[in-house]
């Protein structure tokens, strides 16, 4: 009898340890995010129903483009045309559809830009700092990248033959875009010389593998910021004689791109200018490199609009979309306003504001050049950030960027509408602009507002963000709450690209999900990812007669065993 007690209580911590263990490993492997996909879609598109494919993917992303920031934008931008704000709307506020999606990590509870770039790029959560890796990708750790890459939007794309572009206002190998092509453990390994010096022959930077993997190699447009990295040490920079080049490995990067897409017979054009970019002829275009900063782009309040200057994040967009749309197979193009997030990191409302507008800008020429009858268009962004609006009997049409009518009932002192949780506007007294009646004035484009915890830099917000969508299945896909990581599966869903392709091979372009089992009448398995559930052959019918799949997950497989040990320990 005590023999039998001492086994059960051996079996019950064996099995409470082990099933432990393995149902942590579940969130590491890619196909746990493609099972939970699957689940979504399955909630949500419910019966068939007859309905056509997007042609033709643009998802623009705000980075750090939190709902309040949505609100305070709005209210700008109807300040700036003489208006109260409250009741003026942003362009894709128009959108049919509308989602609020969860940002965290994998394992951080506030969200950071790469890693919520994989999942929202990739459809799989990440872990915090690393990009293009599910959950096995460690940060700073090159042997955990191997066998822990996963495909992009960007790549399911290219493997239906559509064209694929990049746009975005910060460095184009930056946290961000560089999920749509790298897989790196460390979002800061941008050129070698950020790798560690024992990791270089074993781990590409992101630059390299954006001109010499795929499917960085294979995209028409890039146009962004960050020539740094392209370039070698000792090689002074086109614009800024006194910065230059960061590579340690002698190569320019910028060269080897013109030589090889002109080696496959390409038109390729490389510009650095804005009046460059507007010389590009789209017709016989078909490959257009724009790198026009060192680092990252100017902020758009502080841009110099003349021909030797920057484009506009709108301008790059109308240049890579009259390349992108001479594809019949159709085109996904991927748009950032990175430097929102910027701003915000240093408590300056007036940019992100500002950011936020130019990014609108970029959507409505979106909007009038595509067919949107064909064309999917998702709006969103990779995290929140901590800025706040408030105020007490605040009347309409009081200044965005201004200071509530009432002052504190504390110290007497005014605050302003706009507050940070964290960050540079820490000060004791607290820090009050001195000039806040004109919003539209550029003066005070510098204003830094207070913030309730001092650092130098302030943090990510937590909550969630929201999804606006418009197009083919947008009203369907894009409701309620939903993971970050389901926005690309979605998306593909509407494409049938990637994991979906199979879906617009069926005759009625149907709603019908991929099924893991396809015949459920012949009993056989499939080799699953690590930490995916254990799959059986079912011979039950779904509702809409569709083979459906029987799933024993890790949890309930956990259960059985300890079941069986414990009747194995008592007998």
């Amino acid at each position: 009898m005590q023999l039998s007690i001492i086994l059960l209580w051996l079996a019950t911590f064996y099995g409470v340890f082990y099933c432990r263990c393995i149902l942590c490993a579940t969130y590491l492997g890619k196909q746990h995010w493609y099972e939970e996909a699957e689940k979504t879609l399955r909630r949500k598109l419910g019966p068939r129903s007859e309905m056509g494919r997007a042609r033709n993917l643009v998802l623009i992303v705000g980075d750090g483009l939190s709902l309040t920031t949505l609100t305070a934008a709005r209210i700008l931008k109807g300040q700036r045309l003489g208006q109260p704000g409250e009741d003026t709307l942003l362009a894709w506020e128009a959108f049919p559809a509308l989602a609020l999606a969860k940002t965290y990590n994998l394992d951080a509870q506030v969200g950071e830009s790469s890693a919520c770039a994989t999942a929202l790029l990739c459809g799989v959560k990440a872990n915090f700092e690393t990009v293009g890796l599910d959950g096995g990708g460690r940060f700073e750790d090159c042997f955990s990248s191997y066998n822990s890459r996963v495909e992009s939007l960007l790549s399911w794309a290219q493997q239906e033959g559509k064209s694929t572009g990049i746009v975005t206002n910060t460095r184009v190998t930056h946290a961000t875009p560089a999920a749509l092509f790298a897989h790196s453990p460390s979002r800061y390994w941008e050129d070698d010389s950020k790798v560690p010096a024992n990791a270089r022959k074993s781990c590409k930077d992101i630059a390299r593998q954006l001109i010499e993997d795929e499917p960085g190699k294979h995209v028409n447009v890039l146009l962004g910021g960050g020539r740094r990295h392209w370039m070698p040490k000792m090689m002074k920079d086109v614009e800024q004689a006194n910065e230059e080049g960061r590579r340690l490995d002698g190569r320019n990067l910028i060269e080897e791109w013109v030589r090889d897409k002109k080696r496959k017979g390409s038109h390729a054009e490389y510009v650095y200018t804005r009046a460059q970019l507007h010389r590009i002829n789209p017709v016989s275009t078909q490959n257009l490199l724009g790198l026009f900063a060192y680092s990252h782009m100017d902020f758009e309040a502080d841009r110099d609009t003349g021909p030797d200057g920057d484009p506009s994040l709108a301008e790059m967009t109308i240049a890579a979309l009259s390349i992108l749309q001479k594809n019949t197979r159709g085109f996904f193009l991927f748009v950032e306003g990175g430097r929102i997030d910027h701003a915000h990191h240093y408590n300056n409302p007036y940019r992100a504001l500002d950011e936020t507008l130019a990014l609108e800008a970029a959507l409505l020429a979106v909007l009038s050049l595509v067919d949107q009858t064909e064309t999917l268009i998702v709006v969103t962004s990779d995290h929140s950030h901590v800025m706040t609006m408030g105020g007490l009997s605040t009347p309409r049409g009081n200044s965005i960027l201004g200071t509530d009518r009432k002052a504190s009932d504390v110290d007497g002192l005014p605050y302003t509408t706009l507050l940070y949780g964290n960050g540079p506007g820490y000060a004791i007294p607290r820090l009050i602009p001195s000039n806040v009646a004109n919003v539209t004035a550029k003066s005070d484009k510098n204003t830094v507002h207070g913030s309730a915890a001092p650092r130098h830099w302030s943090t990510h917000g937590g909550e969630d963000v929201p999804v606006y969508a418009s197009g083919p299945l947008a009203s369907h896909l894009f409701t309620a709450t939903i993971d970050q990581s389901f926005i690309p599966h979605a998306m593909a869903y509407s494409a049938c690209i990637g994991p979906y392709k199979q879906r617009c091979q069926q005759a009625n372009f149907s709603f019908a999900i991929p099924n893991c089992i396809e015949d459920p009448r012949r009993e056989r398995t499939r080799q699953r990812g690590a930490g995916a559930g254990v799959v059986l052959a079912s011979s039950v019918m779904s509702d809409d007669t569709t083979p459906s799949c029987t799933h024993i997950t890790l949890s309930n497989f956990c259960t059985i065993s300890m079941v069986y040990i414990l009747w194995f320990a008592v007998t």
